[in-house]
């Protein structure tokens, strides 16, 4: 079994570390939208209307 070199090692760890952040930040991404939708939902249902409604009726 050959070791693993320092570049290989390094090469190895950045590719992970990456990885990791980009899954977090998706996953960050993702809960904030469900979050969003969520608040809108809760306005539209107190009554609370877009502007851009408006702009489509006139």
């Amino acid at each position: 079994m050959r070791r693993m070199s320092a570049h290989a090692l390094y090469v190895t760890a950045a590719y992970g570390i990456t990885t990791v952040v980009l899954a977090g930040l998706i996953g960050w991404i993702l809960l904030d939208q469900r979050a969003r939708r969520r608040e809108l939902a809760e306005l539209e249902a107190a009554g609370v209307r877009r502007r851009s409604d408006k702009a489509a009726k006139p």
